[in-house]
């Protein structure tokens, strides 16, 4: 896998792979990664490569010429070009395997400022989102991206880790626990120490379940669930009924 992130601030994405999980990837050979400056294809002076816009209104907007010409000095016929913007579709786990699995190149263009010139979306194959709010810029979302597919990727983690996280089968995480056993009265479950590793596992696939159901029952799908879950399900339901 390789990337290309297209930014105007090149020092927010080195700090971040020079001490993350990309940075181990690299190392490893999984991924291929490189930065490039908007600002280094300006003809302007003072790097300029944002303008006023047309028909008037507050803040400065990207200019197409500089982010064009970035894309276009590194795209190939295998890359997907994808754009950073609150107007795109949710990035989610589904995302990301989709494109660990299906793309060898992705070029991430960082947005910034207070938009970007609309011609610039004929250049663009996919307009990505992280949520439903605004940041300043596009270089912390590139970054979650770029760390949600890469964790993917064969090599990098191991592939039991990243199979049992949340959203592997629509539900969040069980919980966890460690040393010590007592913590100010609160006791690690029973369950887990007790070697039964068919009983663990039931007990993980219901608080799975639980745990869903509290914080995030949107995600639930009947049909991504297994036997001990959907029983748990019924159960559940039936006494939210009483």
């Amino acid at each position: 896998m390789k990337y290309s992130i297209i930014t105007l601030f090149p020092n927010i994405i080195k700090s971040y792979v020079s001490e993350s999980i990309i940075k181990k990837a690299i190392e490893k050979n999984a991924i291929e990664f490189e930065i490039i400056d908007i600002r280094d294809f300006t003809k302007l002076a003072h790097n300029q490569v944002d303008e006023y816009q047309y028909g008037g209104g507050r803040g400065m907007v990207l200019m197409p010429g500089p982010v064009v010409e970035a894309i276009e000095s590194v795209k190939t016929e295998n890359s997907i070009v994808m754009l950073t913007t609150p107007q795109g579709k949710t990035w989610n786990q589904p995302l990301a395997k989709e494109f660990a699995l299906n793309y060898d190149h992705i070029i991430i263009v960082c947005g910034h400022y207070e938009g970007f010139d609309e011609r610039i979306l004929k250049y663009i194959d996919v307009e990505i989102s992280i949520g439903d709010f605004v940041l300043t810029g596009g270089e912390l979302p590139s970054l979650i991206i770029m760390d949600s597919i890469t964790r993917i990727l064969p090599g990098v983690i191991t592939q039991e880790s990243h199979e049992q996280e949340s959203f592997e089968n629509n539900l969040l995480d069980y919980p966890v626990y460690t040393k010590p056993f007592e913590y100010r009265g609160d006791l690690v479950p029973e369950v887990l120490l007790s070697g039964h590793h068919a009983n663990i596992q039931k007990w993980r696939d219901e608080q799975q379940l639980v745990a869903t159901l509290k914080k995030r029952p949107d995600l639930i799908q009947e049909s991504s669930l297994n036997k001990v879950q959907l029983e748990l399900l019924k159960k559940l339901k039936a006494e939210g009924d009483k």
